[in-house]
């Protein structure tokens, strides 16, 4: 790499991925200054810093407020998880897709939902609960809250017509994602909109995405029994 070459943050970033990957930079190790790699690389300080953030964001290396880069001792294994559009999961099955709108309101978001999201107090969203079908039968059931603060082109959709999983996809891009699996008992309306006796273990996909430090929205999704989920590394 030279200084007469023009460089993305992710050309940078990927060098000094190399660089750990081959122990150029090891485990505890603190990294040279941004101002000092930007000087080697002939680039701005501000690329290295945006290359630094997504090595950080990915669990290889750790910020210290005043205490420079260092290369995690224990770096955090990472896939990516891409957001899916149920109608076409379903589709690609050879099944037929349909879609049913349960409820679909403005409400005060509850504190777990303001939290998950980062935000101090709690704000009116939209809170949608739509079931999605494969050959008539449950597939997928969602509760979702949607930021209006974020997205209020929302309520000019027609929700009962198109669902909020597949025009967020295609509408609202997002860079930063945060996903949690797990099983859990079905109980009351999960369990009568999945047809499951209650107390049926579920696998629960719960996913919040943000446009920077703005929160588009929050679903916790109950998946019917043998779903499954791919990811890509």
């Amino acid at each position: 790499m030279t200084s007469d070459q023009k460089h993305s943050w992710s050309d940078i970033r990927e060098l000094i991925h190399s660089r750990i990957l081959d122990a150029t930079y090891r485990p505890g190790d603190k990294l040279p200054r941004d101002e000092d790699l930007a000087l080697e690389l002939g680039c701005a300080r501000t690329t290295v810093h945006r290359a630094m953030r997504s090595l950080a964001e990915s669990g290889i290396v750790e910020r210290r407020r005043k205490g420079g880069t260092i290369v995690c001792t224990d770096p955090v294994t990472r896939t990516r998880l891409d957001i899916p559009v149920t109608r076409l999961e379903v589709e690609m099955s050879g099944a037929v897709y349909a879609y049913h709108m349960v409820d679909c309101r403005h409400l005060l978001a509850p504190g777990s939902v303001t939290a998950v999201m980062g935000l101090v107090e709690r704000e009116v969203m939209l809170n949608i609960k739509a079931l999605h079908l494969s050959d008539g039968k449950p597939f997928i059931y969602e509760d979702r809250w949607i930021s209006l603060e974020t997205v209020p082109e929302i309520l000019k959709v027609d929700l009962k017509r198109q669902n909020a999983n597949e025009w967020l996809v295609r509408n609202r891009p997002y860079n930063r994602c945060s996903v949690q699996l797990y099983a859990e008992a079905a109980l009351g309306e999960i369990a009568e909109q999945m047809l499951v006796a209650p107390g049926s273990a579920l696998l629960h996909i719960e996913r919040t995405t943000w446009l920077n430090d703005a929160p588009i929205t929050h679903v916790r999704a109950t998946t019917a029994p043998g779903y499954r989920l791919s990811t890509n590394s």
